[in-house]
């Protein structure tokens, strides 16, 4: 019993945010190596880009449907017990696309790995379970710097891994998700399951309860409110335009543009996306806290989306490095800035007890633009439509331009 007390005693007295920011940092890894490869990867097994697109949205499905459950199970359980299930999940998910032979191993894999999904969600609602109120908006900062730099690493790593094979930086990112588990494991103190009732006497938790798929009532009640359905259907227009972008990027670069001769591939997809990463840290390292005292969130959300359509529409017209780079510093900024504002203001709009579900809300909608904008990105490349891949992002994201634009209208 004593010894059992010290171990929860130095359990309680280790602080658990490093743990958390290696956990998250290899995850995010492990997830943006698979991202420029996975394309080429289903490409090489037979699949046409509309059946690519498919397979990135199975994998959001999935995610949608198991995303809340998820986390009601983890709410009874504990965070610790779900999170090592859910990294498991992605574990055995990497080690089956590695030695995938056909492409029906693949859907397995994405779906595995897709009804799993839920690390980074877990690991912000440990965050909530073992921080006071006040200092949950510095420990969140934890995740963000995490998932900055492994959105900076990770392509590039893909990039270098798949000119010795593809399956180099598959079994890579599986290494890094047996590392995790490890770190869980091992490092990650057990929280307690905080009760409901205690858990409202602080701030709402920000990694957001998530609505059940089906539970169309307690969406539509946000919806009729005008203020935030304006700003909900702001942020489905950038993830919508965002998911367009990065599940066709690939295949749309592979046939546009050359390099050394041959065509894009893992490689130099991989360090585009690394590029983007870059620009994004740089976005968030302290970029956007200055551009918001300066300007404000509903101005950044209007110059977000203009940037975002420009950049997007631009890349649809570009047959150089040159001028993608450029179309896509243009995009990068756009979209950089819209999350985090139209976030803001979203748990702004909404009451202090709402913030947890309107926050799951902004993700569910995610997982919706996730699962539909593929789809069109693939059947739009698979029928060479390319500059119209580009232009169908650019006016996603003008939606959110004309949604400002109707309600300041109505106003008036």
């Amino acid at each position: 019993m004593k010894a059992l007390n010290a171990e929860e005693v130095a359990s309680r007295g280790r602080s658990p945010l490093l743990p958390i920011f290696l956990i998250v940092m290899v995850d995010v890894l492990g997830l943006t190596i698979i991202l420029p490869l996975l394309p080429f990867y289903a490409e090489r097994l037979g699949a046409s880009p509309t059946v690519v697109g498919l397979l990135v949205s199975t994998y959001a499905a999935c995610q949608l449907v198991a995303g809340p459950v998820l986390g009601q199970i983890s709410d009874r359980m504990g965070r610790r017990p779900l999170l090592l299930v859910s990294q498991m999940g992605t574990f055995i998910g990497f080690l089956i696309l590695a030695w995938a032979g056909s492409l029906w191993m693949v859907f397995l894999a994405r779906v595995i790995d897709g009804l799993t999904a839920g690390n980074l969600s877990l690991a912000q609602a440990y965050i909530s379970d073992v921080t006071r109120p006040e200092e949950r908006a510095k420990s969140f900062g934890v995740i963000g710097v995490a998932f900055g730099i492994g959105f900076l690493i990770g392509p590039a790593i893909s990039g270098f891994l798949s000119t010795f094979g593809y399956q180099y930086p598959i079994f890579m990112a599986a290494a890094l998700s047996a590392t995790s588990i490890l770190s869980t494991y091992f490092l990650l103190p057990t929280a307690p399951v905080i009760p409901e009732s205690e858990r409202r006497e602080g701030p709402p938790l920000p990694a957001g309860r998530r609505l059940r798929v089906l539970d169309w009532g307690n969406y539509a009640t946000y919806f009729k409110r005008p203020v935030l359905a304006q700003l909900l259907w702001q942020f489905f227009s950038f993830a919508f335009a965002f998911a367009i972008f990065m599940s066709g990027f690939a295949l749309f670069s592979e046939r546009r543009f050359t390099w050394n001769g041959h065509p894009f591939g893992v490689k130099e997809v991989g360090y585009i996306f690394a590029y983007v990463g870059f620009l994004g840290i740089i976005l968030q390292g302290g970029l956007i806290g200055r551009l918001v005292r300066i300007f404000g969130e509903e101005k950044l959300v209007t110059s977000g989306f203009i940037s975002a359509t420009a950049g997007f529409a631009l890349i649809g017209f570009v047959y150089r490095l040159p001028g993608l780079l450029l179309a896509s510093s243009i995009a990068s900024f756009g979209t950089g800035v819209l999350r985090p504002a139209l976030t803001s203001l979203i748990t702004q709009r909404a009451g202090r007890e709402e913030q947890g579900v309107v926050l799951g809300l902004t993700q569910s909608l995610m997982s919706i633009a996730q699962i539909i904008g593929p789809v069109i990105a693939g059947f739009l490349i698979d029928r060479g439509l390319l500059t119209t891949w580009a232009l169908v992002g650019a006016a996603a994201s003008f939606m959110g331009v004309a949604i400002e634009r109707f309600r300041t209208a109505g106003a008036s």
